[in-house]
């Protein structure tokens, strides 16, 4: 009866229309439509990549191994299992063009049967077997036309890669397996493999992976496959990857980098929680003679507070509704544009798990935000009709809504875990909201207190002080002025000092420290020769070489490795190992020794401190490494430290010489010089070691930093629409406020204020409101900036003053822009007619 009768008033009520809950419904639907539309693109690549998994990898399987080829015994094994078969070398190299330009370069080198799957565009437009057949007794190959402007060269030009000699027949416009090419470091080349027998670029030892590409019987089951292969080669290190998940590390980046954006979008619920908020005490407001008069009639407070439940909920789950159908519809409408934007396929539609995702995201936010300005509806008495002010009631709700709301947060932090998957990042996350969310609200009550303080100060000032009196005064609306502005404007400061400071550490502070190359695959037989051109060089300041291995963690302590220490970075693919009699110079044992230097007992290595930590390991654990098909197992007898941020050497794993002993190898070689003598050095190792390739430190630190502006910028459009949602509230706060300023400015008219002077008192008031709330959200800013840099990208921070000024100008502008387009009511007021609607 009590529930019929308190949605008999809710019906009644919601009759008069939206008006007071335009900006509540705004809020919900702008929020769960930014977590909607993310949600969607992300659902939708992943679809895309299901979809096309054996185009992106160039057959239904694929079996890597690292730094070898198949063995007989495995090619006989391929052979049994596929219809099809397809070998692909990749490694990287220097591509030497006219006039001895040099440019890193990507290198494929294919088979006869590559593609299996799909086409390779060329221009022109030539079969890619007759590009790498060439011509005039050379062989062919294509390039990427950036490596071709790169090398100042024509089609028909000649080209070298080691000591080999190529024609470049066509530029490369788009391989079917580019999904697949990673990070690289350099522009694709694609040339035959058989044509790179003479380079010397594939001698035992250099770095390079085979892939293997298989197209199966159809119905093949891809798991009894796999299976067979991993076991019949349990020893031989491979890697496979099959049509079922064709491109992982796109899938696992668009997942995480999604995830990251839902986040951030939660952000920008959060500040439309402000709004809801403020929305609903402006409403109840409004009807504090309607709810006096219900209680005076006798209605009992339950149904009252029902009912005003039950209007805000069906408004919620239109909100919501709207904001679903929104963010998942933009997507599937911009569809043909999103698929020209993307390097990866996308399958655009309505999926259910994203829309589901945002509508348990806005349900949770609109009911946090709800409960807390709707427990006053239990605090309005009948006698508030006659008084003609609002009751007193409490700031703070009774205990059971303070339990439901810990409740409500914690089904939303539940949720949060839930959907990304990433625990710290969901507390992360969280933790800067709540702490920011507190900070703004003491900082708006330190605003009216300051205010309030600063009006003597004010005298002979009078739109100043003025406006001093409507911020420090009863009824201000600073509280959802600074929280939604400031919240908004504390997501993008941010994200602009952790942006500043890890475009910082990579383009400034690491180039200073890092060396000037990498050199790789330098044969034993060409150390001395290599030392003794570089120390000819008065540029050169220091030289640091190491043995370089690659091997795959396959066991600890006679387990699977991923049973011991899961998903950790280093258990995914191959790792850089070396070997050394001595501890390597500025090298620190954290704990256990080194062993002596000419210890040739059972294999011992040396783990950093960190990872090994990380990972759970201690002295006197056992690790197995597969070195070129060949298992090792080593006890660990030491722990030292790694620094990994001067981007120099740094192995997480070194081994006693005797234990790699015969083992086909290459060295690595860090050189650090000045600018000048860059350019020499990079001509004369070159010239007299072909097979070596060089890497530039400098341009590989630009290509981190290229990559990181486009994860800062996608980060920056969710902390836009946060801001956006934050401008809602702030134009809904004015609304709410045009009442209060419209009778000022007529009081003021009365005693003499001129329309300039009650307009700078007006401008002024939503200046300093502005300023107050890019002042607080600098300082959130800065705090979660370092948080973030300092305990999740372990790196060193420094404020970025002009990203945090450009965020309190931000603040002023938008305030002013707010206040200046409800201005127009205040100025235009009537006195006699305002003051008598008052009587």
């Amino acid at each position: 009866m009590r529930i019929a009768l308190a949605a008999r008033l809710a019906r009644r009520e919601l009759r008069g229309g939206l008006a007071g809950f335009r900006i509540l419904l705004a809020c919900i639907i702008l929020g769960v439509a930014a977590i909607a539309a993310v949600g969607t693109i992300r659902e939708s690549i992943a679809a895309g990549l299901a979809r096309d998994g054996a185009a992106l990898l160039g057959g239904d399987a694929e079996i890597a191994l690292t730094y070898r080829f198949a063995t007989q015994a495995e090619k006989a094994w391929m052979e049994r299992n596929a219809d099809r078969i397809s070998e692909i070398v990749d490694f990287r190299s220097l591509a030497r063009g006219p006039d001895d330009a040099r440019a890193l370069t990507q290198v494929k080198a294919v088979d006869n049967a590559y593609p299996l799957i799909g086409n390779v565009d060329l221009d022109p437009q030539i079969p890619l077997s007759n590009a790498l057949r060439g011509q005039d007794g050379l062989p062919g190959g294509v390039m990427a036309p950036a490596l071709i402007a790169q090398l100042g060269l024509t089609i028909g030009d000649s080209f070298r890669l080691g000591t080999q000699d190529f024609r470049l027949m066509a530029a490369l416009v788009d391989e079917p397996d580019t999904a697949m090419s990673g990070f690289g470091l350099g522009p694709r080349t694609i040339v035959a493999t058989s044509a790179l027998q003479a380079s010397g670029l594939l001698a035992p030892g250099t770095l390079f992976s085979a892939r293997y590409r298989l197209v199966l019987p159809t119905g093949t089951d891809l798991a009894t496959v796999q299976s067979d292969a991993e076991t019949s080669f349990a020893s031989s290190g491979l890697s496979w990857r099959d049509a079922r998940n064709g491109a992982p590390g796109v899938a696992k980046f668009v997942q995480r980098l999604g995830a990251f954006l839902v986040l951030v979008g939660l952000s920008g619920l959060a500040v439309g929680g402000v709004g809801i908020s403020a929305a609903i005490r402006a409403y109840l407001a409004r009807k504090t003679g309607v709810i006096a008069t219900l209680r005076t009639l006798g209605a009992e407070r339950g149904v009252i507070f029902a009912s005003y439940l039950l209007q805000i909920g069906v408004l919620a789950v239109l909100g919501i509704a709207m904001g679903v159908l929104l963010g998942a519809g933009l997507p599937v409408l911009l569809s043909p544009l999103l698929n020209a934007r993307l390097p990866v396929p996308a399958v655009f539609a309505f999926y259910p798990a994203p829309m589901i995702e945002a509508a348990v995201y806005g349900t949770f936010t609109a009911l946090l935000f709800t409960l807390w300005p709707l427990a006053r509806v239990l605090d309005i008495r009948a006698a508030s009709l006659f008084r003609g002010d609002e009751a007193h009631h409490r700031t703070l709700p009774s205990w059971p809504f303070l339990m439901v709301t810990a409740l409500l947060l914690g089904g939303l932090l539940y949720a949060a875990v839930w959907f990304s998957g990433n625990l710290r990042l969901t507390l992360w996350t969280a933790g800067g909201i709540i702490g920011a969310l507190f900070l703004l609200s003491v900082s708006a009550q330190g605003v009216r207190v300051l205010a309030q303080a600063m009006r003597p100060a004010a005298r002979g000032r009078p739109p100043l002080r003025w406006a001093l009196a409507s911020i420090g005064g009863p009824g201000t609306t600073a509280g959802p002025v600074v929280l939604s502005l400031g919240l908004g404007l504390s997501v993008l400061a941010a994200v602009g000092q952790i942006d500043g400071n890890l475009r910082g550490a990579i383009q400034g502070d690491l180039h200073e420290r890092a060396p000037s190359f990498f050199f790789v695959d330098l044969q034993k037989d060409q150390m001395e020769g290599f030392r003794a051109r570089l120390n000819r060089d008065p540029g050169v300041t220091r030289i640091d070489s190491a043995p370089m291995l690659r091997g795959i963690i396959s066991q600890i302590n006679g387990r699977p490795a991923a049973e011991v220490a899961g998903d950790h970075w280093v258990l995914r693919g191959d790792r850089g190992l070396t070997y050394s009699a001595a501890p390597p110079p500025r090298a620190r044992l954290t704990a256990g020794e080194w062993w002596p230097s000419d210890y040739s007992g059972p294999p011992q290595i040396s783990f950093a401190d960190e990872e090994a930590a990380e990972m759970g390991l201690a002295l006197g654990d056992t690790i197995t490494v597969n070195i070129l098909g060949r298992d090792i197992t080593a006890e660990i007898t030491s722990l030292r430290e790694v620094d990994f941020s001067t981007a120099g050497i740094g192995f997480i794993m070194s081994m006693n010489p005797a234990a790699l002993q015969g083992a086909p190898h290459s060295f690595i070689s860090t050189v650090y010089a000045d600018a000048s003598s860059e350019t020499a050095i990079l001509r004369d190792i070159a010239s007299t070691y072909p097979n070596v390739t060089a890497i530039s430190v400098r341009d590989a630190v630009d290509q981190v930093a290229a990559l990181l502006a486009g994860l800062a910028a996608a980060t920056s459009w969710g902390a836009a629409a946060t801001l956006l949602t934050g401008f809602l509230v702030l134009i809904g706060a004015a609304a709410a406020d045009q009442g209060a300023r419209v009778f000022e400015a007529a009081v003021l008219k009365v005693l003499g204020a001129s329309r300039g002077r009650i307009l700078l008192s007006l401008a002024l008031r939503a200046a300093l409101l502005g300023a107050a709330a890019g002042i607080v959200a600098i300082g959130a800013g800065i705090l979660g900036g370092w948080a973030v840099s300092y305990y999740v990208m372990e790196t060193d921070f420094a404020v970025i003053w002009p990203s945090a000024l450009i965020i309190v100008a931000g603040g002023i502008g938008v305030t002013l822009l707010a206040a200046l387009g409800f201005a127009l009511r205040p100025l235009a007021a009537r006195p006699a007619q305002v003051l008598r609607s008052r009587e």
